[in-house]
């Protein structure tokens, strides 16, 4: 589903992701780890099109490299920023219904139908659906920054850091949403601080270390190998940066 291959992006001048190649496969739960630094936010900016960049990717047949970022969720690869960066002072459905902008059927079936979807998988959006989304807890808005990638019907998610700064039980919930996310058919690729909850929950695992891909292999495999988490992944202690 999607192909990435020598991707070098950064800021201005300096240089953050050097040659990263990497695919993803339908309905796949990816996890992007690594330490403080790694680079991992950038990447995933780059696939979304808000950086410039040297390479190729390829998502879902389409060649995406150097396209605007609303053509890019159009095409249904859709990212959950870090900070979730919501509307505060729209409600949340006007923050739901904004990502269904880029949506290829925007008929007022097509969205009541994705609202419904969104409500069905976060209960408490739609007991909230009036209140304004800067009100909500850190729990609750990142639910609706889910629900609003997921109004745009993608086919591939980008989540960068699901847990930065939320409640233990509230992190637990959300892994369980994304589950049966993955399960209804949208592949995952997942940023998150917390190196355990990112490799317990995800099929394969890529580690970022200074903007390179050092490894690269089954989740679980690494999360068993203490060498690893002690050489490339700082304890697990990561911002995602």
């Amino acid at each position: 589903m999607l192909d990435v291959r020598d991707l070098h992006t950064g800021y201005g001048d300096a240089p953050v992701i050097r040659g990263v190649s990497f695919a993803l496969r339908q309905h796949e739960m990816v996890a992007l780890v690594g330490a403080n630094g790694a680079g991992k936010t950038t990447l995933l900016r780059a696939i979304s099109g808000v950086l410039p960049l040297s390479g190729a990717i390829r998502f879902d047949g389409a060649d995406i490299a150097g396209r605007r970022s609303d053509e890019i969720v159009a095409l249904g690869l859709c990212q959950v920023p870090e900070g979730r960066r919501l509307f505060n002072g729209l409600t949340v459905e006007e923050n739901l219904r904004l990502g269904g902008y880029r949506r290829r059927d925007k008929s007022r079936r097509a969205t009541a139908d994705a609202l419904e979807r969104v409500f069905a998988y976060f209960p408490r959006l739609r007991e909230r659906r009036r209140q304004l989304a800067g009100t909500m807890s850190g729990g609750e808005q990142q639910m609706c920054a889910i629900g609003r990638a997921l109004m745009a019907a993608p086919r591939l998610l980008m989540i960068d850091e699901l847990s930065l700064g939320l409640a233990p039980r509230v992190v637990e919930e959300l892994v369980g949403i994304l589950h049966q996310i993955r399960s209804d058919g949208t592949a995952i690729l997942l940023v998150e601080q917390d190196v355990g909850v990112a490799l317990a929950i995800s099929d394969r695992a890529l580690v970022l270390q200074t903007g390179v891909v050092v490894l690269e292999g089954d989740a679980q495999d690494l999360a068993q190998d203490d060498a690893v988490i002690r050489s490339y992944l700082g304890g697990g202690n990561d911002e995602g940066s």
